[in-house]
């Protein structure tokens, strides 16, 4: 295959196909997504067939259980991607709402209206299921969309855009609205982001080495995040029991998510109470602990933690503990070594919590909740195509309207500048 020229017609039907969904109404968009998930729950045994292939291939190529795992199509999750197409179709549309809309004194009205960014292109690995919610979320918010699954996934990724297609063609809508790319070489990706004359926006999801990559290479905006380096600060004046419940879920609720805690901050004054317990429980649960010199005698555990450990994203079950003097030396830690994800607070004093929320520079500050609610569904937001650490258009979870930019719109009956 002559990847260029394969790339190259993608993106011209993609480029095509981005007028049309922009103009499609909310019902025919909705009608769409309601005929996938009927597609995909009626396509059971062909994606559990195409899945199985995947695994197989991915055991014989010697994948680690935790990328198996994200690779698995299991009941539940298609069960998962077909509810999420039905979220999706309730939530409202973001295209076309005017806000902001004021008078001014010439006598012109002047508001600002929502509109898709155009063609969307998704770089993603392993998991079959972020094909369903990047389709949705980029068909509902008027784009077109190009996904690049992994090489891994690709009979499970084919295999969903089948549904797909029955979807858009059973609304009216053209097919090639979102392309799943059919090519396993690399060259692809090399193509897909140095096409702005097709690619308004790219969206990579995956391992930092990707990230990296496309970050560098890209001829075309991304919207993204590199790592999850992910705290949680117990404070002074937090509750010793929200504090354990809230960590043991940060930490433990997952292990390779962006949004699972990283490394545990203690103050030194609530330490004594709250960590011996806390690592015991840690420990039962199998995570290994990596402190600092505090925290080593306190717990009369782990091993001592190193200058790298405070800047690294583990993805397994691993914590870095450091005890600090205050909530001062909290943020401070925070916003040197986080990657500007997800922080939280455990307090209960009103006034530091308001100053966390402040001066902590990430995408998503919490008080007295688990890093692992820093998700698009559980924002609200239906399915999420990512989350963005960078300062500009989106930031933390991008839904619906971090799919869409906003354009100046004027309204006149004759109005003439003097």
């Amino acid at each position: 295959m002559d990847v260029k020229a394969y790339m190259t017609e993608v993106g011209m039907q993609a480029r095509q196909a981005a007028s049309l969904i922009a103009r499609a109404d909310t019902a025919t968009k909705n009608k769409a997504l309601l005929a996938m998930a009927d597609a995909l729950n009626q396509a059971r045994p062909a994606l559990a067939a195409a899945n199985a292939k995947d695994l197989a291939q991915g055991k014989e190529n010697g994948l680690d259980d935790a990328m198996l795992d994200r690779l698995a199509l299991t009941p539940a999750r298609i069960d998962s991607m077909i509810e999420g197409l039905r979220q999706v179709a309730t939530l409202p549309d973001p295209v076309g709402i005017i806000d902001d809309m004021k008078f001014m004194p010439s006598g012109i009205q002047v508001g600002r209206m929502r509109v898709p960014l155009g063609v969307i292109g998704i770089i993603y690995e392993s998991r079959p299921n972020v094909t369903v919610e990047a389709a949705s979320l980029c068909l509902k918010s008027g784009n077109a969309t190009i996904l690049r699954g992994g090489s891994e996934a690709i009979h499970s990724n084919q295999a969903i855009a089948d549904c797909i297609q029955q979807g858009l063609q059973l609304a009216g809508l053209p097919g090639s609205a979102v392309q799943v790319v059919k090519t396993t070489d690399r060259e692809a990706v090399g193509q897909l982001i140095t096409m702005p004359e097709f690619v308004d926006v790219i969206v990579p999801r995956g391992g930092k080495g990707l990230i990296e990559r496309i970050s560098r290479d890209a001829k075309v905006p991304v919207i993204k995040h590199l790592d999850g380096i992910c705290h949680v600060f117990i404070d002074a004046d937090a509750d010793m029991e929200k504090a354990i419940r809230v960590a043991m879920n940060a930490k433990t609720h997952r292990y390779g998510t962006c949004n699972t805690m990283e490394t545990l901050l203690v103050d030194e004054q609530i330490a004594p109470q709250v960590l011996p317990e806390l690592a015991q429980q840690l420990t039962n649960k199998g995570v290994e602990l990596r402190g600092c010199g505090k925290t080593l005698s306190l717990i009369g555990q782990g091993v001592a933690a190193t200058e790298e450990d405070w800047s690294t994203e583990y993805l397994a079950p691993i914590l870095a503990i450091k005890i600090v003097s205050g909530l001062d030396e909290a943020m401070a830690h925070i916003n040197y070594y986080g990657s500007h994800h997800t922080d939280a607070i455990v307090t209960e004093n009103y006034s530091k919590g308001r100053r966390f929320i402040a001066e902590v520079d990430s995408s998503s500050v919490m008080i007295n909740a688990s890093t692992r609610f820093a998700d698009g569904f559980e924002y609200g937001l239906g399915a999420e195509i990512g989350i963005s650490t960078d300062k500009i258009h989106a930031r933390g979870p991008v839904g619906l309207d971090g799919l869409t930019s906003q354009k100046y719109v004027v309204f006149g009956d004759g109005h003439i500048r003097q």
